[in-house]
């Protein structure tokens, strides 16, 4: 596939620079070490997205550097080989078409989490807010294939949560751009790790599932700036 025009162009430029800067997120959010973890961006009215590239330093990530592919998850411009989970973002783009970003982060409270094969219990505010109750758990599936792409979309589907947590893996997290979903990779982060210290302490209590069904909808239609 080639770049057919000057708004595609301008498209894939400005994801360049978004997702690179999303990047230094994970970091300062301390969600990844090393070079793991990795944040994608749908390119808006084409079949194509922009993701870090395998196994680079965060440090020595720029916006040229970051891959372009189809949604096939095959290289369609860049000098690097796009991330290893490559597959996987480019299958939840083909079956969630509502999704504009996708981030794969191993931060170490959601992934002890994922490792238990457990779901996160809706016990804060925060949880129905922006997860709308419990923070499922997906199958455990190998890197280098769609399988994990297939686990993340089968699991939200069922679910109202932005964010899964594949078994023995870690938590992948999607919104309708990749700033949605890096911020719900934050929020998971800090919820989980509440949770747990929770459970130190004693037996967290459940929120009404019609509460959280109302604070969900409020945090949705209500939170936040309205635009005039």
């Amino acid at each position: 596939m080639t770049l057919a025009s000057s708004a595609l162009d301008e498209a894939v430029a400005r994801l360049r620079d978004q997702v690179c800067a999303l990047h230094a997120e994970l970091t300062r959010y301390e969600l990844v070490i090393w070079t793991a973890g990795n944040v994608s961006a749908r390119v808006p009215d084409s079949d194509l997205m922009v993701i870090k590239p395998s196994g680079v330093s965060y440090d020595a990530l720029t916006p040229d550097r970051m891959v372009l592919c189809d949604l096939e998850g095959r290289l369609v411009a860049g000098d690097l080989a796009p991330s290893s989970d490559t597959a996987a973002h480019a299958y939840v783009y083909r079956h969630m078409p509502e999704v504009g970003g996708v981030v794969h982060t191993h931060s170490t409270y959601a992934t002890a989490w994922a490792a238990r094969g457990e779901s996160i219990p809706c016990v804060l505010t925060m949880i129905a807010d922006e997860f709308g109750g419990d923070i499922p758990v997906g199958p455990f599936a190998l890197i280098g294939d769609d399988s994990i792409g297939r686990g993340i979309v089968d699991t939200l589907r069922a679910s109202h949560s932005p964010a899964v947590l594949m078994r023995n893996h870690g938590p992948f997290a999607v919104g309708i751009d990749a700033r949605a979903a890096v911020k719900a990779a934050v929020m998971l982060e800090d919820v989980a790790r509440t949770v747990h210290i929770s459970r130190q302490l004693g037996t967290p209590l459940p929120i009404d599932a019609a509460d959280v069904e109302r604070l969900h909808d409020r945090y949705r239609n209500s939170y936040g700036q309205t635009t005039p």
